[in-house]
């Protein structure tokens, strides 16, 4: 594979194809997800809650109840405002359907 080198502020990086990318990171575990999804995590633009949710087509209500959190805590997970215990984390993963390390 051939990618490109460039240099920012004196400093060599490498710039890499967002597939690459997720290859390298071990982000293209859950391969039932499809590519845009998996590029929109990769990205980290967003939450991967959110992004998850809104791409199985649920509400934060739908999958604060699915999940048996309040759906104020998943707000806040949601926006970064807090991280998620474990449990919470673990609970959303199931609800989700994904592996719990797509979500941290």
């Amino acid at each position: 594979m051939k990618y490109d080198l460039l240099h920012i502020q004196g400093k060599p990086y490498v710039l890499v194809p967002l597939h690459d990318y997720r290859d390298l990171t071990g982000k293209n575990a859950d391969a039932d997800l499809p590519e845009d999804i998996l590029d929109a995590l990769s990205a980290a633009q967003e939450n991967p809650v959110k992004i998850i949710r809104t791409h199985r087509g649920m509400t934060q209500a739908q999958l604060a109840k699915a999940s048996g959190i309040s759906r104020p805590y998943l707000t806040e997970i949601e926006t970064g405002k807090k991280d998620g215990s474990i449990r919470a984390i673990k609970a959303l993963a199931k609800a989700l359907n994904v592996d719990m390390g797509v979500l941290v």
